[in-house]
């Protein structure tokens, strides 16, 4: 750093020391940490359930800890150790005298004897399934197990094995007769309570009836399950009168989807129970609660609410106490304290870098911060309460990797809109006075690269040229791959008629693009020229251009001058004026905020650069497509200022068509992530120190926004392919979880109302043309994503080809230049269509994925529509208007 560049950033240090203690500052922090602790306390009060002081009848127990599952094949941590199992049993103990087990396979089959001594009395199960040797050995396990252990009470055939139709109903009752002439104890099989009443014949062939009563899987409200298990257990109890019932299973799910009105969650799972127990121990009822702990190994095969059945989690802590209230998220205030803390310290820093934001802009920025910060920790806490398998964990990093880039992104468009909004101070506003006559001013050459251009627009750039009230620069029109001269040999011939200031170069075909061409300038610029003007082909600059911009190199640390980019056809259909006011907002509202960091995005046009600053530094970059920008991040690291000034000193014209506007913005994008790639260590490594926080910050959050494209369309394509599943098979694919699905709707919704609130402020246009400009920006979402995608990954810049549709009608036109855009709109739609069919919106989260979907559909209907407007031809008299225009403006340097 150098020595002016380090004094200016100490005193900028030593005076921003006390700007987080400003007393709004403090304030906004302070009261909105106080609402973000009470919004999280409102929301995790205690909920009230009846207590229970008794026995529980029984476990369904299934010892599995983490890594171990039946599901296994041949796998040496299958099954729990004999000290695992001891444990279980141990905590069954302490709250039940009864246990039922599912299987007698491998070491489970040892489960009665060391359940004896528990004094625990054991319902013993074996699993049936449609491998004929495989259960037939099960069956004879199940004999010699029940015989061998006299605390086995009671035997289950088979678990849902009708229910699954694993097996024919002749094929169940063989084997429950062939256990029944091997014991002595009674004999049963588990199912669902409509399975018995169809099936008497099973019902005759039992001891007893084992009946599964599980509203949850039925979609009834926790409310009403209770009493919806017991009309199904008296309807099975009436249709076999004799028979004793016992409920083999139920419970209520502590997490999961919502399905129908039934929602899962660890207080419902508390009041469903203890209700029942309470009502099982007036009734005197025989059954198992389902389950004693967690079995995550469930959820592969029936969903994630399977493996949260346990009164005990996995890592066998209970959920809940019998008596007192239940908390639903016990751990809630540590989360709530950081999230708080931490959003309290990000918005503080924020804050602190302008003590001038007026007070609501401060309530702004901590109020966002404080809300993107709790969803975040919600996000991560939800991640903390789900059993994740290594590559579920992987997905659910990734996506949460996502949701903080996101958030992180909310919060620096927040900042954005205080500071534009809310500021006051403008620190680097330049002072634009034309230098007074006779002044001595520094020699200025002016390069213009031309490929392939009309020469009457050249021809009127050059003019304008000739008009400049400036005394001596020179101009260098630099012709490269141009192969047809009869585009370049007017040019060259009008540079002859306008003077010896005027030089043309015809490079016909020449290495590195737009950069090759300015770097061949650069060698042919005159000895005495201290200042390089970069300048395009379609400019027509004011007179007063150079007069007014010069003087700022002055100041000897400004190495870069730069004017906006402006247009000279935006009323020439409403396609340019959409194109004009998307424009507009990111030269009048955030190269104005880039400017009070010395962080300004150097563009190819309208720019001056001090010529020693550029050759030190090497000139133009050839390995990228945004030489202009690269340049301008070159110069920053090498402790070098720049000045931009709003007003504007010429005007040039936009693209012509919506192909032409996606293929400019795609450079854009492209060329930005080059740049990421290529100074990547000034940009992230904290231990370089080229360029200022301010700088950097801009940098990186100036382009986040399109690497938010790029993820939103990964993002799109994950959805459409998941919603394919959630379709054809909504029992195996579940809607992700509803913390996931939020932060994505509120960026889109957010940055459309930070649009128009900014423009509001700052841009001179209506709320028609600020709604065209979002519109516009929203349009090139895609494009834009492709971009940053093969920009990260691809070294050299792909070619876009661009159908030809000359002859073709406007409508078809503009569909075939959104083609790609089109389809992704039509197959988002059918998606969504396709969920709400499949899943009748009948849950919140149904109805949030299609919210979802829609949301991500509205870029694509965006592009169409502007693809559309941009094919239909603007009408002859708006033609002639703009042409009158050009006339105008160099009739206003004569």
């Amino acid at each position: 750093m150098t020595t002016f560049a380090a004094a200016t950033a100490s005193l900028r240090q030593g005076t921003s020391r006390h700007r987080l203690f400003h007393p709004g500052t403090m304030l906004a922090l302070g009261l909105s940490a106080a609402v973000s602790v009470g919004a999280w306390t409102a929301f995790n009060q205690p909920v009230a359930a009846p207590d229970y002081t008794g026995r529980i009848g029984g476990f369904a127990f299934s010892p599995y800890h983490r890594g171990e599952t039946p599901e296994a094949n041949n796998l040496a941590n299958q099954y729990p150790t004999a000290a695992e199992v001891n444990h279980d049993l141990a905590l069954a103990a302490s709250k039940s005298d009864r246990i039922r087990v599912y299987t007698v396979a491998g070491p489970m089959a040892d489960i009665p004897r060391q359940a004896a001594a528990y004094n625990l009395k054991v319902t013993l199960g074996a699993r049936i399934y449609s491998n004929l040797a495989d259960d037939e050995a099960e069956t004879q396990r199940l004999i010699a197990t029940t015989n061998a252990n006299p605390n086995v009470e009671r035997v289950l055939v088979g678990n849902e094995v009708l229910l699954r139709a694993d097996i024919t109903t002749d094929q169940l009752i063989h084997y429950i007769n062939e256990v029944k002439a091997g014991v002595h104890v009674p004999v049963s099989t588990a199912e669902p309570y409509h399975v018995w009443l169809k099936h008497p014949e099973l019902a005759a062939s039992v001891d007893y009836i084992t009946v599964h009563l599980l509203p949850y899987w039925e979609k009834v409200p926790e409310k009403e399950a209770l009493a919806d298990a017991m009309m199904k257990l008296h309807q099975v109890e009436a249709a076999y009168p004799g028979k004793h019932v016992v409920i083999g299973e139920i419970g209520w799910p502590s997490s999961g989807v919502q399905l129908g009105g039934a929602v899962a969650s660890r207080a419902n799972q508390a009041d469903f129970l203890r209700t029942f127990f309470n009502l099982a121990q007036n009734e005197k009822l025989d059954y198992f609660v389902m389950e004693a702990f967690d079995q995550p190994w469930k959820t592969s095969f029936e969903g994630r609410a399977a493996g949260y059945w346990g009164m005990f989690d996995l890592d066998r802590h209970a959920k809940w106490a019998l008596t007192g209230p239940v908390m639903e998220t016990p751990n809630w205030l540590t989360w709530a304290l950081a999230a708080t803390a931490g959003a309290a310290i990000a918005a503080g820093a924020l804050l602190r870098r302008r003590p001038d934001i007026r007070l609501p802009g401060k309530f702004l920025v901590a109020g966002l911060t404080q809300g993107f910060a709790s969803v975040f920790a919600l996000v991560l806490l939800a991640m903390a309460g789900k059993y994740l398998s290594p590559f579920a964990a992987t997905i659910w990093g990734a996506l949460a990797a996502g949701q903080a880039l996101l958030l992180f992104l909310l919060m620096a468009d927040s900042f954005e809109l205080a500071e534009t909004v809310f500021g006051v101070e403008k620190k680097r506003h330049p002072l634009i006075v034309p230098a007074a006559p006779g002044t001595p001013m520094p020699k200025v050459s002016i390069h213009l690269p031309i490929c392939n251009e009309p020469p009457h627009m050249v021809k009127l750039t050059l003019d304008a040229l000739a008009r400049l009230d400036y005394a001596d620069f020179e101009v260098l029109v630099i012709d490269n791959n141009t192969t047809d001269p009869a585009l370049w040999e007017p040019v060259a011939d009008h540079c002859s008629r306008l003077g010896p200031k005027f030089r043309f170069f015809h490079l016909g075909k020449w290495p590195g693009f737009k950069a090759g061409a300015l770097n061949f300038a650069m060698r042919e610029t005159a000895p005495d020229a201290e200042i390089i003007a970069s300048l395009d082909s379609d400019y027509i600059v004011t007179p007063d251009w150079l007069r007014c911009m010069v003087p700022q190199f002055a100041n000897p640390r400004v190495a870069i001058v730069q004017s906006p980019q402006d247009y000279r056809d935006n009323d020439n259909s409403f396609f340019k004026r959409l194109m004009f006011w998307e424009y507009a907002g990111f030269f009048q509202l955030g190269m104005v905020t880039r400017n009070e960091r010395n962080a300004i995005i150097q563009h190819g046009t309208m720019s001056l650069i001090r010529r020693s600053a550029m050759e030190s530094s090497g000139n133009w970059a050839e390995w990228t497509i945004t030489e202009d920008a690269e340049l301008g991040l070159r110069l920053f690291r090498e402790g070098w200022e720049a000045v931009y000034s709003p007003h504007s000193f010429g005007r040039g014209v936009m693209p012509d068509d919506f192909a032409a506007f996606r293929k400019q913005r795609f450079r854009w994008a492209y060329g930005a992530m080059q740049i990421l790639r290529g100074h990547a260590s000034a940009l992230f490594n904290p231990f370089n120190r080229e360029l200022t926080l301010g700088q950097r910050w801009h940098f990186i959050t100036g382009w986040l926004p399109w690497i938010g494209d790029a993820l939103g369309l990964a993002f799109l394509v994950m959805g459409l392919a998941w919603s394919i599943g959630l379709i054809v098979a909504p029992k195996l694919y579940e809607f992700p979880i509803v913390l996931f699905m939020l932060p994505s709707i509120g960026l889109f919704f957010f940055k459309i109302a930070q649009i128009l609130a900014l423009y509001k402020a700052k841009v001179a246009c209506g709320f028609n043309d600020r709604l065209a400009a979002a519109v516009g920006g929203l349009a090139l979402s895609h494009t834009i994503g492709k971009a940053v995608w093969k920009g990260l990954f691809i070294r050299s810049a792909p070619f876009l080809v661009t159908p030809k549709m000359e002859g073709a009608p406007a409508l078809i036109k503009g569909l075939v230049m959104a083609r790609e855009e089109l389809i992704l709109l039509a197959l988002t739609w059918a998606a969504m269509i396709g969920v709400g069919v499949a899943h009748h919106l009948a849950t919140w989260e149904a109805t949030l994925w299609c919210v979802v979907l829609l949301t991500q559909s509205l870029p694509y209907l965006a592009a169409v529509t502007v693809a559309l407007v941009a094919a239909f031809p603007a009408h002859a008299a708006s033609t002639r208007q703009a042409s009158a225009r050009a006339g105008a403006l160099l009739a206003a340097g004569d």
